[in-house]
């Protein structure tokens, strides 16, 4: 017994129609017609009876129905438990998570858990936060990591670390003497777009009633070494979380000046969709956020 035909016989009892099981196949009717008698022929066992209405199943029909439907339940499932493997066949965790915590923490965090775990792998995707949870939720990553200012719903989040974001400004700049600052005080030079997030009109949302005056954006670039490679040549302003503006800075030879709206402190989440029902080495990278959430985060400038 091949499991096309299974699939074709469960597909044709459930739908009681040979046309409506090839449809929902993706085949031609005669060709789930030909699966069937090829079956029954095999078997040397009626297994449908055709009417003028469709099919109905025999005795035999109906026991091979409820066995098919236990293999290819079971296919299905040791099909999933095989997604849980790399095509090494090594076990990986995936993982979605923000660009923010992707450059500022998590080479430093999978790199230990690597070598608390060497024999699991880490897949690790870049999202946006507000895609992060809904990856989760609809089983397309084990874990996420994202920055909101309250849990996301349809997944279970706990605390992993706090940030901040950052004023980047060229060296010997006018506003370098300051120290930290309102964000409103610098309004009167060009920016560099991509804000907390990520457009302007969300950014804006989120700063509310603390910004009396319009930012003028020169140039939107969502990479943040190329914005602060920007910021050096003079061509504007930009707002960069404090652990990645701190590496360009030394590189390039930026200021960063600390903002003092409240909104630049920031909340990042990791999040699963049902802790008990993790495979095993999600479940370990999870409990090893958990335990490590809050450490060298990154909030103070």
């Amino acid at each position: 017994m091949d499991l096309i035909s299974l699939e074709v016989l469960v597909a044709a009892i459930e739908e009681k129609s040979l046309s409506a099981a090839a449809e929902r196949m993706h085949m031609v009717t005669s060709a789930a017609s030909k699966r069937i008698a090829e079956l029954e022929r095999r078997e040397a066992t009626v297994l449908l009876r055709r009417h003028g209405r469709g099919v109905v199943p025999t005795p035999a029909g109906a026991m091979l129905y409820q066995r098919a439907k236990s293999i290819l339940r079971q296919i299905a499932q040791a099909r999933g438990a095989l997604r849980e493997y790399a095509a090494s066949g090594v076990p990986h965790v995936r993982l979605a998570a923000n660009a923010s915590a992707i450059q500022q923490f998590l080479p430093s965090e999978i790199g230990a858990f690597s070598r608390r775990e060497p024999a699991v792998r880490v897949d690790l995707t870049e999202a946006f936060s507000y895609d992060v949870p809904r990856l989760v939720a609809d089983g397309d990553a084990d874990v996420g990591i994202y920055h909101a200012a309250y849990p996301a719903p349809g997944v279970l989040s706990r605390p992993y670390r706090r940030d901040r974001v950052a004023l980047v400004v060229p060296a010997g700049h006018p506003l370098e003497a300051r120290g930290q600052l309102p964000l409103e005080d610098a309004l009167e030079y060009d920016f560099l777009g991509y804000f907390p997030r990520h457009s302007l009109s969300e950014f804006l949302a989120l700063a509310g009633n603390t910004l009396t005056r319009p930012i003028r954006v020169r140039a939107q670039v969502s990479n943040p070494g190329a914005r602060c490679a920007m910021v050096r040549e003079g061509l504007g302003l930009a707002i960069v979380p404090l652990g990645i503006a701190r590496n360009y800075a030394r590189l390039l030879g930026l200021s960063i000046l600390t903002l003092t709206d409240e909104w630049a402190t920031r909340q990042l989440w990791v999040c699963v969709r049902q802790p008990a029902q993790l495979p095993p080495e999600a479940a370990l990278l999870w409990h090893f956020f958990l335990e490590h959430s809050g450490e060298a985060d990154g909030a103070s400038p």
